[in-house]
């Protein structure tokens, strides 16, 4: 039971509110009480004068907890001292300046403050989203629109990707979904494959500068900064930018949403598409989902309430079976080889687990063993790294609050090279940027670069300079 003690407008729509949830009982001056109408669920005590706590015809129960907002109804000189003496562990909520053992004092600068966030942060999202629809219709019927992912996307950004493709197939326009990097993640594939996600890897520069030629309108999703882990020439300025990373520079575009306050790009997304009242399906809903899902580690890794509440959107779209497909693909046997070697490879730097490879048929397995790695008691954080293509790769991952682990990949090898998010980040590393010189034969230059990559996180992990 909830005990509601007020008079004002306040407290009949928390008892409102709260009555959805359990019994609740509000307990206020009848002259003072602004009851237009029954309160459907509530218990309304409309007293016609005021009176003391212990002589109120409450029943025996004892409350869950007691929101006070206002004691005009109360004889007692102190209210909360009587809440007190009459239920000595009930949590007392109010607005009031008092305090006490088990008084949950919120302040009515603090409401008002969360309040105007939240409508200002609404405002935003759906001046957002009319933008980016106004601009999209602005644009000739037919007309191509070239929607880039990073390199090697990973789902959160084909989900983030093939939402936009569905959005702005509906206006009527040819949208292209676009690549650089392979697809090698076993989830990321099955992904590609079940959702059917239209999908493009370019690899030539003449492809890349053909697609940018004939496109009305640039997107990138999950990126801000050309030429960054993307195949976007560095000189390239997109149309619309919709990304969720932090970017201590401008971005330039003509519409730039770089939201922060998102912990995925698919939450973004889905809230622009909320705002604009696009039709859901279960494969874009689906796609987004797992986007988001992945992104905040199933919700134990960084994420925010506008993540929380586009996943509740979602969610009454999502395909269960697709969805389940999706996260339990079979593991390929050269998945399995590289594990074994992380497992016996690994060395300890303090709390920090490194895990060399030397070869690494699949890139996106990094991922994976991170993440399996870095469960492992007195362990926080965790780099797996390989050779792949004349770079190192590394997969970064860490739960040390006192760490922001893309800063400090960033810090060491800049321009676009590594970079992340506090708790997981990456990165890809020529070998001439590791090696002074580079061994004629594939596999020497691959041993030596990972040897020299190994070497310098140790002296970064060692030394405290992260």
């Amino acid at each position: 039971m909830f005990l509601i003690i007020g008079s004002g407008h306040l407290a009949v729509r928390l008892t409102e509110w709260c009555a959805l949830r359990r019994r609740s009982i509000l307990v206020g001056l009848a002259t003072n009480l602004p009851l237009d109408k029954p309160l459907e669920g509530c218990e309304i005590m409309a007293l016609p004068s005021p009176m003391l706590l212990k002589d109120l015809p409450l029943d025996t129960r004892k409350p869950t907890a007691v929101l006070l907002l206002d004691p005009e109804s109360l004889l007692d000189e102190n209210a909360l001292e009587a809440l007190q003496n009459h239920w000595n562990d009930v949590p007392v909520l109010t607005t009031l300046p008092l305090e006490g053992d088990g008084v949950d004092l919120i302040s009515v600068d603090d409401i008002s403050f969360a309040a105007m966030q939240d409508r200002i942060r609404s405002w935003e999202q759906k001046d957002g989203a009319s933008v980016i629809q106004h601009y999209l219709q602005s644009v000739p019927t037919e007309s191509k629109v070239a929607i880039f992912c990073h390199d090697n996307p990973d789902p959160d950004a084909l989900g983030a990707g093939l939402a936009m493709f569905d959005y702005i197939e509906s206006l009527g326009l040819k949208p292209q979904l676009l690549h650089g990097g392979m697809i090698e993640h076993q989830q990321n594939r099955a992904m590609v494959r079940i959702l059917d996600i239209p999908v493009r890897r370019l690899i030539l520069d003449w492809e890349i500068q053909d697609v940018l030629r004939d496109a009305a309108v640039v997107m990138t999703v999950d990126f801000h900064r050309p030429g960054a882990n993307n195949v976007l020439p560095d000189d390239c300025v997109p149309h619309i930018v919709l990304d969720h990373h932090t970017s201590d520079q401008s971005v330039a575009a003509d519409i730039s949403l770089v939201r922060a306050e998102f912990s995925a790009t698919s939450s973004l997304v889905a809230s622009l598409l909320m705002s604009l009242n696009h039709q859901m399906n279960p494969r874009i809903a689906t796609g987004l989902a797992f986007g988001i899902r992945t992104d905040t580690l199933g919700f134990t890794r960084h994420f925010n309430p506008v993540d929380i509440r586009a996943l509740s959107w979602l969610n009454a779209y999502v395909d269960s079976e697709m969805l389940r497909s999706i996260e339990e693909p079979p593991r390929s046997q050269e998945t399995l080889e590289s594990f074994s070697e992380a497992l016996s490879s690994r060395s300890l730097i303090g709390s920090t687990l490194l895990a060399p490879l030397s070869s690494m048929p699949n890139r996106d397995s990094l991922a994976q063993i991170a993440d399996f790695l870095l469960p492992t008691e007195d362990i926080d954080t965790v780099l797996v790294f390989g050779p792949r293509r004349g770079k190192v790769i590394i997969s970064a991952r860490t739960r040390d609050e006192s760490l922001h682990i893309g800063r400090a990949l960033s810090e060491r090898w800049g321009n676009g090279l590594s970079g992340g998010h506090k708790a997981l980040a990456g990165g890809q590393i020529p070998f001439e940027n590791l090696l002074d010189e580079i061994p004629d034969e594939p596999s020497e230059a691959a041993a030596a670069a990972v040897n020299a990559m190994h070497q310098q996180l140790i002296q970064m992990f060692s030394s405290g300079d992260e």
